[in-house]
């Protein structure tokens, strides 16, 4: 077994054992760069992105409404309300992840806006720095991937360098983290870089087995052949998956999760959704149809 994968199994391990502890087990799902099993049908576990639902709430009250709604996972948005961010002492950061650890509901990781898109060099630079510390800060929380992005083309530069500066940026950010057991999941982003097959080119760029994508669900996801060759071009590496909400008929979430479960994707799907004056009972409805879709397949 791989160092890396030694360290998944021990992350997965001491996740499962905590939550036994409350009376909920934690799904074990895979997430330390192995390929996906499309053997047999994947098993989809609902989550949310605090991204703008949750932007205001402590770590205390993620859990107690991420419980309360039955979401089994979180991945945590910087610079939003809970503070979990580069600069939280050690102290603090075994704090969070203790809450989590006897919580029913897992720590995923760290949802970043770190981009390696800009033509000057030093803010490149800046970019992957700043991201290595959010891997650091992630294995010391608890949680298990960092999200990064592209954000956009530019004018002036070749399309191609510009993904390939990208891929090689992921490539440098995939091997240190492969040291903490976290995945770097690049976030289908941006305008023009939400462009699937771009994506795929920097997947080909990074060439690097920790260097995963966040399936976004984006409408271009429904662009060129249409969803499920865009997804074929990248359903090997997807890590995260995030989701708008369900009732949107613009995308069609059924044939999603039946590709995910078909790929063989054992994980996590993020409820990206707005901020409600009802957030529990949102976040009910949210699952309850997430589940009669599965149903429904």
């Amino acid at each position: 077994m791989s160092d890396l994968s030694r360290r998944g199994f021990l992350s997965v391990s001491a996740g499962t054992a905590a939550a036994a502890l409350v009376g909920a087990a934690v799904p074990e799902v895979a997430q330390s760069g192995q390929k996906q099993d499309t053997t047999k049908l994947g098993t989809l576990h609902v989550g949310m992105v605090t991204y703008n639902l949750g932007r205001h709430w402590d770590i205390d009250t993620i859990i107690k409404n991420c419980t309360e709604a039955k979401f089994e996972g979180v991945e945590l948005r910087s610079t939003h309300a809970h503070g979990v961010e580069s600069n939280l002492p050690k102290p603090k950061r075994l704090e969070v992840r203790k809450k989590f650890e006897d919580s029913p509901v897992r720590l995923l990781g760290l949802g970043t806006a770190f981009e390696f898109d800009s033509p000057d060099p030093a803010i490149v630079r800046k970019n992957i720095e700043g991201a290595k510390e959010y891997v650091i800060l992630c294995k010391d929380v608890g949680g298990f991937e960092i999200k990064v992005r592209p954000n956009h083309l530019h004018k002036d530069v070749p399309e191609e360098k510009t993904l390939e500066q990208i891929g090689k940026s992921l490539r440098e950010l995939g091997e240190f983290a492969q040291d903490y057991g976290v995945k770097i999941c690049l976030e289908i982003h941006g305008r023009g870089t939400n462009h699937v097959p771009r994506i795929r080119k920097i997947l080909d760029y990074a060439n690097h087995p920790n260097v995963w994508v966040t399936w976004n669900s984006n409408q271009s996801d429904l662009e060129d052949s249409g969803l499920e060759s865009n997804f074929n071009l990248v359903k090997d590496r997807i890590g995260m998956v995030h989701m708008r909400d369900l009732y949107l008929e613009e995308y069609p979430w059924r044939k999603l999760l039946n590709l995910l479960r078909t790929s063989g994707y054992n994980g996590y799907c993020l409820a990206e959704i707005p901020e409600s004056t009802d957030p529990v009972r949102v976040m009910k409805y949210y699952r309850a149809l997430f589940l009669a879709y599965q149903d429904l397949l």
